[in-house]
């Protein structure tokens, strides 16, 4: 029997992504990373749009993006659950994200003025503080 898990994710209103980006990226980060399992249980709509105070549309329009992307499915009657892994990108779409995020991080970090070597040790350090909550 699946179980319903707390979604312990925080919305922060002077971030410049709209609240309901925040839910799909939240969400995702916790699938990806093991946090989430397949199987598990998500708040309902309403649960979570109280629990974070915010519109229940907010969180409908959130669940329904990250069902239409596979992260998240439903199940009649009995509620939104978490989607057995596939990937769920093509081979291409992941390569052409992934050069677009780090575009976006690169030129938000060399005006920063840090070593290369001291971004590189950071990066790791963040990416190794993720990954071993995944389970192989």
């Amino acid at each position: 029997m699946a179980r319903t898990r707390a979604l312990m994710i925080q919305i922060a209103t002077g971030d410049p992504r709209p609240i309901g980006r925040q839910i799909v990226e939240a969400v995702r980060m916790k699938i990806a990373t093991g946090e989430l399992e397949p199987g598990d249980q998500l708040p309902s709509v309403r649960g979570l749009a109280q629990q974070l105070t915010v519109n229940p549309n907010t969180v409908a329009k959130a669940y329904a993006e990250l069902t239409a992307e596979g992260w998240l499915e439903s199940r009649q009657g009995l509620g939104l659950y978490v989607a057995p892994p596939r990937q769920r990108l093509s081979d291409a779409e992941r390569a052409r994200r992934l050069d677009e995020a780090v575009d976006r991080f690169v030129h938000e970090v060399v005006p920063l003025d840090y070593p290369p070597a001291t971004i590189q040790a950071r990066l790791l350090r963040a990416l190794g503080a993720l990954v071993p909550r995944k389970r192989a």
